[in-house]
């Protein structure tokens, strides 16, 4: 992980957002401490983001879907 100053990130986010989009983090620091952190975005599908749910049946009242493909559309 790269480590670049506030002042240094101001003057280069357009290259630092470069290399976050190739799959670089980098931490911005200030007086040597750590701000933030730029990451590269981690798209999930929605079922990911509810398995947690769906693996504790008793907590909350979900039902995982059945997983299946798309049903076909018809034409006119």
């Amino acid at each position: 992980m790269r480590h670049v100053q506030v002042t240094e990130a101001k003057a280069a986010f357009s290259g630092l957002l470069a290399a976050v989009e190739a799959g670089e983090t980098v931490a911005i620091t200030r007086r040597g401490r750590v701000i933030a952190r730029l990451v590269p975005d981690k798209p999930i599908m929605a079922a990911d983001a509810f398995r947690p749910f769906w693996d504790h049946p008793g907590e909350i009242d979900l039902v995982a879907p059945d997983e299946r493909p798309p049903e076909p559309i018809a034409t006119l």
